[in-house]
This record gives structure tokens, C-alpha cells and sequence, in this order.
């Protein structure tokens, strides 16, 4: 009888075990996860109101509101609601003047006094189109943000910047610029006959058909859809006056969009338009024009980036031995941050009504899950082929 049990075992059981393979989260399991941790961490930090949307290139994409506009008495975010872009709009004054290089019609080697006369004679004549967009003017870094503050009009603060002593050559040092940043747009005025607002409005917002947003003050307020902005007292979040200081310098701070807005940019960033981003703009763009070494110091991030550069308009870290292209914003009442994966085609953006530290975390949560999600994929395929061999 035990002779009979062992041949048994030994005819149902495989000589050799096979080890079993976990499998990799699905993309969509995945989506939903990392929706719940967005919703989850901002109701801890009783942030009003968000919005996320995440693309992939060969997966389902998600846009998504979250929260509401107004801490008392707001409406739900839905996925057409505005918010400020703050500083994410950088990357939009760096894709539009990579595409107008790529097209021909500026030259981001050409000296700003080619475009703008009044900076012969200056401390910056020798400055270039590329030294606005990737922060290598020399000039101190945040110079007269104060005055942006102010009710100083934007023509009589950049007049004054011409005057102020540079740190260093253009091209050999760092220094993060607003109004500087933002003579860009008078650049690609002067170089077109076209405004910069036209630009935006005529030749990016509208063939992506990003129909929500768009630039300046006007546009932010045009009708009800749109999320106030919040800021901390000393145990919870207050609505604050929707300020128009910042859309002074509308290519540095000036843009709104909405979730499903981001979709569309996302898209573009990805390559998905090649007829409004061309390939060769958005290579260019993405080039390791300034050394940021500051970036590797910066809280939550400093755990993951290895090195750090700023491109045209776009910030370039290797995260982990991953490349990607990202920026954030931040001005009163928003929080904002936007992460291009070019190797995996993913792209990220969330958007805060809020000015609240956990963004850092969210952000950095995504990109550190979607890479572990990957390496997970990579390690069962190479395991399937082993045993297949």
C-alpha cells in the first residue's frame, strides 16, 4: 500500500518545480492605487482641491478631479476646472520656442540684442535666447520678484534688470529667473510679429484642443469653473484673493489648465503631435543647458536624484538612473508639478488649489512606483524566457 501512495506522488508531482511568477500590478489596478494614495494624503492634509491626470503612451490614460474649487460652499472639481499652472507654464514658453527654432523662425543661439536693441550697451549684450530659457543669464537668481509682487507694471521692472551687476558670464552659472525668463515672450514677439499670448492661444491651446485653459488673468476667471486658491493659517486652509501679480510675467507664471487640458499637453510632450511639437523641438528643448547642482539638495527629491540640469524651460534629473524632464510651480494659493518619462512614454501632472508640502511626495511616490512597476515587468519576462530556455 505505501509502495502504491509513493508512485502516485511521484507520477502527480513535477520533477522539477517551477518557481511561480507574481504578477506585475496591471496598469489599470495601478491607476487606481495611486488614485486612492492622491485622494488619500490630500484629505489627510485637508487640501480642497486637486487635479490629476496621467498618460500612457500604450495604456488607458486618467484624468481625474478631485476635491472642490473652495473650501466653504465650493463647487467639485471636475476634470474642465482650471488652475494655475504657476511655474509649469515655463514649459510651455520652452516648448513654444523650441518649435519656432525647429520652424525656422527664431534662433535660440541669436543674441537678445538681435531681437531686443535695448540690451546693446547693457550688462547682458552678449546674452542669448538660450540663456533666458535655461536660467544662465548670470544674473542673481529671483532678481525684482518683489516687484512682481507689486503693483509695478512689467515693462518698468524688466528695464531695471538691464542696470543690475551680473554674478556671472552667460552659460557658467544658475540663477532661477522669472522676469528674466519672461523676456522670452518679447523675443518671440519681436521675432514673429506675433504675440506671445496669440502664440499660446492660436498655435498650442487650440490645435491640442486644450479648451479649458489658457494664459493671463482674463482667461482664469471667465466663467465659474475654476479653483480658488488656498493658503495655510495656523490650523487650516483659507481661501485667499485670486492675485494677477504673476500673470505680469505671463511666459515665466501665466498659464491655467485643467486636468483634461494636461491630457492634451502630456500627449504633446510625449510626441503624440508632432504637428504642433515637432520631434526635432522637443529634443532640442530637453538638452542639459544648465547645471543645477542645488536640485540634488532639494527636500523629498534629494532621496532619488542623482544629477540635475535645466534644459529650455523644462528641468532635467536623473531619478534613480531614470531620465526624466519635469518642473513644478508655486504661487500663492497653488501648487503644481508636471514629470515627463520619455523611455516608458508616461507623463504626470497634479495640480494643488493649495499650498501644501505633500505635492513633493505624491510626485515622487509616482515616479518611484511606476519604475518598480517596470522593473517588476522586466524581471518576469527575463524569468519566462529563462524557463522557456
Amino acid at each position: 500500500m505505501k509502495y502504491l501512495i509513493f508512485i502516485t506522488l511521484l507520477f502527480s508531482t513535477p520533477l522539477f518545480a517551477t518557481t511561480k511568477i507574481a504578477p506585475a500590478t496591471s496598469w489599470k489596478q495601478f491607476l487606481s492605487d495611486y488614485s486612492k494614495q492622491v485622494e488619500s494624503k490630500l484629505k489627510a492634509k485637508s487640501v480642497p482641491g486637486a487635479a490629476l491626470t496621467i498618460v500612457s503612451v500604450s495604456n488607458q490614460n486618467l484624468v481625474k478631479g478631485i476635491g472642490v474649487t473652495q473650501i466653504k460652499n465650493g463647487s467639485k472639481v471636475d476634470i474642465h476646472t482650471r488652475f494655475r499652472l504657476a511655474s509649469v507654464s515655463k514649459t510651455f514658453a520652452g516648448s513654444l520656442s523650441a518649435k519656432l527654432a525647429a520652424e525656422g523662425k527664431l534662433k535660440l543661439d541669436a543674441l537678445v540684442s538681435d531681437y531686443l536693441p535695448y540690451f546693446h550697451g547693457s550688462n547682458y549684450q552678449t546674452l542669448r535666447v538660450y540663456h533666458l530659457l535655461s536660467h544662465s543669464s548670470g544674473l542673481v537668481p529671483n532678481a525684482y520678484d518683489n516687484l512682481i509682487e507689486s503693483r509695478m507694471p512689467y515693462e518698468d521692472i524688466k528695464a531695471r534688470l538691464l542696470n543690475v551687476e551680473a554674478i556671472c558670464e552667460p552659460g557658467k552659472c544658475y540663477g532661477y529667473q522669472n522676469v528674466m525668463f519672461s523676456l522670452v515672450g518679447d523675443v518671440i514677439a519681436a521675432a514673429t510679429g506675433i504675440s506671445y499670448e496669440t502664440w499660446i492661444r492660436d498655435f498650442i491651446f487650440a490645435p491640442l484642443s486644450m479648451k479649458d485653459g489658457g494664459i493671463g488673468y482674463d482667461n482664469m476667471v471667465r466663467d465659474g469653473n475654476y479653483a480658488l486658491p488656498h493658503v495655510k493659517g495656523r490650523k487650516r486652509w483659507y481661501t485667499a484673493k485670486l492675485k494677477s501679480n504673476y500673470y505680469k510675467v505671463l511666459p515665466a507664471a501665466g498659464v491655467n489648465a485643467s486636468a483634461a487640458d494636461m491630457e492634451k499637453w502630456l500627449e504633446a510632450q510625449l510626441g503624440l503631435q508632432p504637428a504642433v511639437l515637432p520631434l526635432d523641438g522637443l529634443v532640442n528643448q530637453r538638452r542639459p543647458y544648465t547645471l543645477t547642482k542645488r536640485e540634488l539638495r532639494r527636500r523629498t527629491w534629494r532621496n532619488f536624484v542623482n544629477d540635475a540640469h535645466y534644459g529650455l524651460g523644462w528641468r532635467i534629473y536623473d531619478f534613480d538612473q531614470e531620465t526624466i524632464y519635469y518642473h513644478s510651480g508655486w504661487v500663492q494659493g497653488y501648487r503644481t508639478d508636471v514629470v515627463i518619462m520619455p523611455r516608458l512614454q508616461i507623463g504626470f501632472s497634479l495640480l494643488l488649489n493649495a499650498e501644501a508640502a505633500v505635492l513633493n511626495e505624491l510626485t515622487t511616490d509616482f515616479v518611484e512606483q511606476v519604475l518598480k512597476r517596470e522593473q517588476e515587468l522586466n524581471r518576469n519576462s527575463a524569468q519566462l524566457v529563462a524557463e522557456e530556455d
